[in-house]
């Protein structure tokens, strides 16, 4: 019987903790998306308040895409997403600044 390696166990899981935080990331931008582009259609959810959260969720969501090494293990499909969504957080701080002003 052939036992895993402890650097395994702690590889597999440094991977799939690394994925679901990639996937954290994305699933925020989405969200970001989707309260800018309804404040677009709607402009008294144009408040200095809102623009103010907004604009410091898209700072924290810029700052880690940017920030991320990618690790050894990361696929190309994890660094085409990475890419991605450093472009996405371009696009949502154009259309933001569209929207708040």
């Amino acid at each position: 019987m052939q036992h895993k390696q402890p650097q395994s166990d702690i590889y597999d899981s440094y991977s799939a903790s690394w994925r679901i935080y990639i996937q954290g990331l994305e699933d925020s931008l989405t969200m970001l998306e989707k309260d800018i582009n309804e404040a677009a259609e709607m402009s008294e959810m144009c408040t200095s308040e809102w623009c103010t959260a907004t604009e410091h969720v898209i700072d924290e969501l810029a700052n880690s895409l940017f920030s991320i090494h990618e690790p050894r293990f990361a696929t190309e499909e994890d660094s085409q997403k990475i890419k991605s969504m450093k472009r996405r957080v371009h696009e949502l701080y154009a259309k933001y600044k569209s929207v708040a002003t």
